[in-house]
């Protein structure tokens, strides 16, 4: 970094973080059950994830951030690959976690793939000061409720009726959710209906095609035996139930937004979509995942005229190139109280994640603000506090950890 502003630099590459939005890493014997280029990019297996991510300028920082890490001077992507490959597992996720100078994980664990391939979120408390804590996955948590009512109708030959279904449903989801809230393990919920059906959810859900597709739900799920909530009604029945009793409970929910894998419609990943919901539940804290990327501006606007909603800026490190990380975080600090904004890794499965999600924040984070007290658009002081803020504070709050920050010297 610039020796410009030295008390700015100190203060963002070591200040503790708090990281909101992550997921577990991998159980040692499972290191390589997924492909490691998901490193860099969202792209689902295939040629757009070994071939097209590694010649994209995000793998190119990435190889020389991380040959950095492990004390080569490689510029070459299959050299990084080769030589992870050669430390102890435990011993990697040392190497890559010390420097984030994470001090507190919260981990969405309903991930697909962790319950057969992850540590437990306990496990991750090694790494960092104070205690992971967990954040429920909902369409996860309906699907396993759902699951259970059926297969019990299965087992007792039940005849199916559509209402008697609904009401069933209803029921366990809300004391699931209910149960979730007053654990003081889960600290948030999180809800993919960007994956599903889109983030154009209705506040009002039509309870008539809610019976119809559950009753469908049933019939593919007694041939397949799978089940995957993506039918509109349904999801958007779990979405307001979630935000009811999370706003009851003081609790945020989380929503992906913008950046994902092909899984979604981008043109319904847009958090602008979002605003009746939003309205409907003026005292449910809402955090707005990833920017929104591509939808930065749309997912600031809302920060800026809800009390109600928040905004994390994960997920773009390391997935953009450089450019576009400080492209994007200045489209965020256009419009967004700072006192909003919050920093994750959006961390899985491989240490590294981590590292490179945390390292590349706070290095950008710090040109971005650089560049304002360099044309004397603020103080120094005053870019400190928005690092602080967006690496502790504002999630300290938000999810009422009421941690301290940490320094280990």
């Amino acid at each position: 970094m610039s020796m410009n502003n030295p008390e700015l630099a100190r203060v963002a590459l070591t200040y503790p973080a708090i990281d909101n939005h992550a997921h577990p890493l991998l159980r040692e014997q499972y290191r390589n059950s997924f492909v490691f280029e998901g490193l860099i990019s969202e792209a689902s297996p295939g040629p757009g994830l070994t071939q097209d991510a590694t010649n994209t300028l995000a793998c190119y920082r990435a190889t020389l951030q991380l040959g950095k890490l492990f004390g080569t001077n490689t510029e070459h992507w299959e050299d990084i690959k080769q030589i992870r490959q050669s430390v102890d597992w435990l011993t990697l996720c040392r190497i890559c976690m010390e420097p984030t100078r994470i001090q507190c994980l919260l981990l969405d664990d309903g991930l697909g793939g962790v319950a057969e391939y992850a540590a437990g979120y306990k496990w991750h408390d090694q790494f960092t000061q104070s205690p992971t804590k967990r954040i429920v996955r909902v369409e996860v948590l309906a699907e396993g409720i759902l699951k259970g009512v059926m297969d019990d109708i299965i087992r007792t030959g039940s005849a199916v009726d559509g209402p008697a279904l609904v009401g069933r449903f209803k029921q366990h989801l809300h004391g699931a959710l209910s149960q979730a809230a007053t654990d003081p393990e889960v600290v948030g919920f999180k809800s993919i209906a960007c994956y599903r059906a889109g983030l154009d959810i209705d506040p009002n859900p039509d309870l008539g095609a809610l019976d119809r597709n559950l009753v469908m739900t049933l019939l593919r799920y007694e041939v397949t035996k799978t089940l995957r909530l993506s039918d509109k009604a349904i999801n958007d029945v779990v979405v307001n139930m979630t935000l009811r009793v999370a706003g009851e409970c003081g609790k945020p929910v989380q929503f992906h937004t913008g950046l994902g894998d092909n899984d979604i419609t981008l043109s319904l990943a847009s958090p602008a979509l979002m605003q009746p919901i939003i309205k409907a539940y003026p005292n449910t804290k809402i955090l707005l995942l990833h920017s929104g990327y591509p939808y930065t501006r749309e997912a600031g606007y809302l920060t800026a005229v809800y009390p109600n909603v928040y905004l994390d800026f994960g997920e773009i490190f390391p997935f953009l190139s450089a450019d576009g990380q400080r492209s994007t975080v200045k489209q965020v600090l256009e419009l967004c109280p700072t006192n909003k904004i919050l920093w994750s890794t959006d961390g899985h499965w491989w240490p590294e994640s981590y590292y490179l999600g945390s390292i590349q924040a706070r290095q950008t984070l710090f040109e971005v603000l650089s560049e304002s007290i360099n044309r004397r658009e603020m103080s120094e002081s005053h870019a400190i506090a928005i690092i602080k803020r967006a690496l502790f504070e504002n999630a300290n709050k938000l999810y009422n950890l009421n941690l301290q920050p940490y320094y280990s010297g």
